[in-house]
């Protein structure tokens, strides 16, 4: 409020000289200087909606960015949380990250039925069958794998804050894993939605960083520029 008062000091004294000029005796101005008033008037009148025009075409296009950069980074992260890593020849599952193998049928059935309810997109049965194994598995070779897709889910379902602890705790976790750059990808496109943008530059830079080699690093290095 006290912003827009200073910013019509210059049209209040305007008013004030062309009051005084219509309303004082003959003597006190001349028809020039009422004149001169009016003009300064029209000219501050001017000015002022020529500068509230610009600023609002400034802020329009700060929010299309905006909203572009959103667009693009949910995108690309759908497709990143959507992809599997694919097995090495002789793997048992086909879901099983590179690598991996599951300590027994009963562990690789409910990793599977899990993993099977996110490729379908039901998210919300994914994250609890997800959290399922977490829990019944700790130890299991394929539980970072789990935790991502955990997190992965979590997005999905719009769940952002959710998705930032779950796939940081998986970062925490298991650094070294073929998924740790991708969760940190998803980790930047929560805190974009969440409008930190600091936070989300971070992350990106935590990538190329940390993860020079990894096919996120290119994405984070593309999303870093549009970040700037």
């Amino acid at each position: 409020m006290r912003d827009n008062v200073l910013s019509l000091r210059p049209l209040i004294v305007a008013t004030g000289l062309v009051l005084a000029a219509l309303t004082a005796p003959a003597h006190a101005f001349s028809d020039d200087e009422a004149r001169k008033a009016i003009l300064d008037l029209r000219q501050q009148v001017q000015q002022q909606n020529e500068q509230s025009q610009r600023a609002k075409l400034q802020l329009a296009d700060q929010i299309q960015s905006l909203q572009q950069e959103v667009a693009q980074l949910r995108d690309q992260l759908e497709l990143v949380s959507r992809q599997q890593p694919s097995a090495k020849p002789g793997a048992p599952s086909g879901s099983n990250p590179p690598g991996t193998t599951a300590g027994d049928p009963q562990e690789q059935a409910a990793y599977d039925g899990a993993m099977d309810l996110f490729r379908k997109g039901q998210y919300k049965d994914a994250a609890e069958s997800l959290a399922a194994f977490t829990a019944l598995y700790p130890n299991s070779q394929l539980t970072p794998s789990a935790q991502f897709y955990l997190g992965s889910s979590r997005y999905g379902m719009k769940d952002f804050k959710g998705a930032i602890e779950q796939l940081t705790n998986m970062v925490q976790k298991s650094p070294d894993n073929a998924r740790a750059p991708d969760a940190l990808l998803i980790i930047a496109g929560g805190q974009i939605e969440l409008n930190n943008r600091a936070g989300a530059k971070a992350s990106l830079q935590r990538i190329v960083r940390d993860y020079p080699n990894a096919p996120a690093a290119a994405t984070a290095k593309s999303r870093l520029q549009l970040l700037q």
